[in-house]
């Protein structure tokens, strides 16, 4: 049999020439992000952006977020400080107070050099100085010790007004809403608005419904860091719609408890950290809860004779755990 020749084989017919990798070619990731939320701007750090629940993450960036620089790859660098601006339909006011209450608890869990927070009084627990918890994993796997835990609750409510039967608030040919109509839709909006209470339309429906796993939610929450009769602490109407947004955040009760003004060292309610450990199971996973809620509400002005209303609502919760 004749010897092939390596020259005309197939597989040796492909160049051996080595490709050119441009390294500089890859995008660079972006260190700050700049923000533009409905005129608003913010200047945030990636870390910053990073630690914000998913829930937020996905009413900032629906269509998602690519945390490189673009532009990196068709230059040989740029300069690291330079910031891309990021359109962002979201309310400024509700950012800024998430942004304030992630930092003030970070700052408090952390500390710093010169002012130590909790975690340096905790961090022995983490390292095994704590019996293993009938509760949960052991304290070495336990992320309640070293991380800061925020319960983040949504709420997205759509309102929609059944007019009385006057005939005044009415709708054109065109489906067009008169002024009549948008007066009521503005009232029913601002009535909805000063109902901060968080927890009050959900225990109307436990009351309405007697549904048992909506008043276990009630109570695991309240166990968990809020009251009762907390109220929302961040509460707005969407722009042009019929719709208010409403977020709470609150520290998760561990059970890991600080004796300040004591020698005495840091201990673990273990039955409040085995609720706690339920939270768990939100962390980077929100849940989201739907119902709706129907009252009559009287929209007279005072000295006007009674004007009453049906008022209906869509309630969306979404409830998540974030660790900083």
């Amino acid at each position: 049999m004749a010897a092939v020749s390596l020259s005309n084989s197939p597989i040796t017919q492909v160049s051996q020439t080595p490709i050119q990798t441009n390294l500089h070619a890859q995008p660079q990731l972006l260190t700050r992000l700049l923000l533009d939320l409905r005129g608003k701007r913010f200047s945030v750090d990636r870390e910053t952006i990073m630690n914000l629940p998913e829930s937020v993450l996905l009413c900032l960036f629906p269509n998602g977020l690519v945390l490189s620089r673009q532009s990196a790859a068709l230059s040989d660098g740029g300069d690291d400080d330079y910031e891309e601006l990021y359109g962002v339909d979201f309310d400024p006011d509700c950012f800024s107070y998430v942004l304030t209450f992630f930092k003030n608890a970070s700052d408090t869990f952390y500390g710093s050099p010169s002012s130590p927070g909790l975690f340096a009084a905790q961090q022995h627990l983490a390292e095994g100085g704590s019996p293993t918890s009938d509760f949960g994993p052991s304290a070495s796997q336990n992320p309640l010790l070293t991380k800061q835990a925020i319960i983040v609750l949504r709420e997205e409510l759509e309102y929609f007004a059944i007019p009385p039967k006057d005939g005044q608030a009415a709708t054109n040919s065109s489906g067009i809403a008169n002024g009549a109509l948008l007066d009521l839709k503005r009232k029913c909006g601002n009535y909805l608005l000063h109902k901060r209470n968080i927890f009050t339309a959900l225990q109307r429906n436990v009351s309405k419904e007697n549904n048992i796993a909506e008043q276990h939610l009630i109570d695991m929450l309240c166990m968990s860091g809020f009251d009762r009769d907390d109220e929302w602490g961040y509460r707005a109407m969407e722009p042009n719609r019929c719709c208010i947004s409403s977020i709470a955040l609150v520290l998760l009760k561990t059970g890991i408890q600080h004796h300040v003004g004591s020698d005495r060292p840091v201990t673990i309610d273990y039955t409040q950290m085995g609720t706690a450990q339920k939270l768990l199971l939100f962390w980077r996973k929100p849940a989201r809860k739907c119902w709706w809620d129907g009252i009559d509400v009287n929209l007279a002005e005072e000295g006007e004779p009674e004007k009453v209303i049906k008022l209906w609502a869509r309630r969306v919760w979404t409830l998540e755990l974030s660790l900083v």
